[in-house]
């Protein structure tokens, strides 16, 4: 009798982390967010077109909303690793509650000169900047890890949804009763968020170590990056990838109010469309990625469609044309993010997620800052289509980075923590008391010495992605079995955070290259702490 096939077990619903309730909460209070942002967005560059008709003006005021994340996003993330992050969320919305409420005030007054707009915009920014790394690292605590693409883009879901509709009733409220009025509702929609943020308590996260300092937070972030290939790899990519796709965004409002001849409600039902098609988007993205699974693929493709929007935003005057080409960019915009996004959470461990999802909003908001101020100037150079084409085409150009930065390079890797016990000592270090000296014995057949040193380069910059600030690999010129492992640590306290972020993926890594130790033992390890005059006497 003929055996049935195993099937494969389906992959989760894009919808299915809404059913766990705390996901669900926290997914609404995210979207009150967003539509009360892009409140704030449509009022504030449709109140800047009344106050001045300078291009280079108006498109600052994408620049005021993203350059406060260069200042803000990296010590963001790494707060977001170290303090409570509902506590963190609760001070960021706080800021944009408080900003919001003065800017309606100023508004319905009178009072507001474009750079009191601007400077308000950049607060917001600031405060909306400094959350984000908390928002989006919470996301895999909510969720299983098989379901985490799905919650990822149901965050880019909520986002879209808000820009689909949060533009649109933003455009008739502003022709209705003004931009004071969008600039009160984002304050209602701050004061929901922040009541529902009060309301969660959440599970803290138990260890016997105490936070990091935010300066060595910072520092440990910046090191994981930079000997992380991954996520240079991604970083690289979202840059070139903003910079010239800003110019979309940047320009919209301009071209709008001055080539299209089209009110408030006008960009508003643009921004809609835009909007409308990302959540459509959603719903496609599982079927296209089955029918082009490879990231880069995906991304080359939805770059120059994005490419093609641009230039036909420059050109077509016809609006219900229009609305139809810019919901297709919706599509293309939300597979390009959700690409990206994802890539970063994957290629963290959950020690360092929020730092790196810190640098990359960094990258995603100073590409988008710079660039939106270098197509405001060129198109006060060359005109708004012009200006359009050019970023359009360097988009496209743009694509010959994947020849050298691939995101396909950057493979999914078990990222679940790897329990370490810590050394036994007799003499218990203080915490702080460093350096460490780690070194690591390694007896090598001498005929495999050369695929041993290949496989301790990768241990090399996974000991210094974990946090050692120098490796080197040494051999004995009196053994020819002898090569050891130095690596330095900056403290008893950080030795022993190294030990705690091994994830499954540096196991293996250390085992493969543990793998060319001759011996039924392990190779054997040393960690000596800098001594002091009298601090050993004192110890005995």
């Amino acid at each position: 009798m003929a055996s049935s096939p195993p099937t494969t077990p389906e992959a989760p619903s894009e919808w299915a982390p809404l059913r766990i309730p705390l996901f669900r909460i926290i997914w609404l209070a995210t979207l009150a967010a967003n539509i009360g942002t892009w409140f704030q967005n449509v009022g504030g560059v449709w109140l800047m077109t009344t106050l001045t008709p300078s291009p280079v003006m108006v498109a600052l005021m994408q620049t005021a909303t993203s350059a406060s994340a260069l200042l803000v996003c990296l010590p963001a993330g790494a707060l977001a690793d170290i303090v409570n992050r509902r506590q963190l969320l609760l001070w960021a919305q706080g800021l944009i509650l408080t900003v919001a409420i003065v800017l309606s005030i100023l508004t319905f007054l009178g009072a507001t000169t474009p750079w009191v707009l601007l400077t308000c915009t950049f607060l917001l920014g600031m405060g909306a900047n400094a959350a984000s790394p908390a928002w989006q690292a919470v996301t895999s605590e909510l969720v299983p890890a098989d379901e985490l693409p799905a919650a990822v883009t149901l965050n880019s879901v909520s986002f879209n949804l808000a820009r689909a509709v949060g533009p649109a009733l933003a455009g008739v409220i502003v022709a209705l009763a003004g931009s004071g009025m969008v600039f009160l509702l984002n304050a209602i929609a701050a004061f929901y968020v922040v009541a529902t943020l009060y309301r969660w308590h959440t599970t803290p996260h138990k260890t016997i170590l105490p936070a990091e300092r935010m300066s060595a937070a910072v520092r440990t972030g910046v090191r994981f990056i930079r000997h992380s290939p991954e996520m240079q790899t991604i970083l690289i990519r979202t840059f070139l990838f903003i910079f010239f796709i800003s110019g979309f965004w940047a320009l919209l409002p301009v071209v709008v109010r001055h080539e299209l001849k089209l009110g408030s409600l006008g960009y508003g039902i643009i921004l809609g469309c835009i909007g409308i098609g990302a959540v459509a988007g959603a719903a496609l993205l599982p079927g296209i990625q089955r029918r082009f699974p490879i990231a880069d693929t995906q991304v080359a493709i939805s770059t120059i469609v994005l490419a093609l929007v641009m230039v036909a935003l420059g050109l077509i005057r016809n609006l219900p044309l229009l609305c139809l080409i810019t919901a297709i960019g919706g599509i293309s915009w939300i597979m390009l993010v959700s690409n990206f996004n994802v890539s970063v959470q994957e290629a963290s461990p959950a020690w360092v997620r929020a730092r790196a999802l810190g640098a990359y909003l960094v990258i995603y908001q100073g590409g988008n800052a710079l660039g939106s101020l270098v197509w405001g100037l060129m198109a006060s150079w060359v005109g708004n289509p012009a200006a359009l084409l050019i970023a359009a085409i360097g988009a496209v150009v743009a694509l010959v980075a994947m020849m050298r930065w691939r995101l396909a390079d950057a493979e999914k890797q078990d990222l679940r923590p790897w329990h370490t016990s810590e050394p036994k000592v007799l003499i218990e270090p203080k915490l702080n008391e460093g350096p460490v000296l780690i070194k690591i014995e390694y007896s090598i057949d001498p005929q495999q010495a050369t695929n041993f040193i290949q496989a301790m380069y990768d241990v090399g910059r996974m000991r210094e992605r974990d946090g050692a600030s120098s490796w080197s690999l040494y051999y004995d010129p009196t053994n020819l079995q002898g090569h050891i492992e130095v690596f330095l640590v900056e403290s008893w306290v950080a030795y022993l955070r190294q030990l705690d972020r091994m994830t499954v993926a540096d196991h293996a890594i250390e085992d493969r290259a543990c793998a060319f130790h001759q011996g039924s033992e392990p190779p054997p390890t040393r960690a000596l702490v800098a001594d002091h005059i009298g601090k050993f006497a004192a110890k005995v």
